[in-house]
């Protein structure tokens, strides 16, 4: 367990895991940010849509 941590605290294998793992919770935020913004807006298109369809 030492040897582990250790090579975790030292090694830059390490630093690159953590680096692409906040730049992953970056990407998140942004996508269900955008997701939230633009999902009002296109709920109201497509529900508009399937109306005039159905009519």
């Amino acid at each position: 367990m030492r040897y582990v941590l250790h090579r975790l605290w030292c090694e830059d294998e390490g630093q690159d895991i953590a680096e692409y793992a906040v730049m992953l919770a970056v990407i998140l935020v942004i996508v269900v940010g955008t997701i939230k913004l633009i999902g009002s807006s296109a709920n109201n298109v497509f529900s508009s849509v399937a109306s005039s369809i159905n009519q």
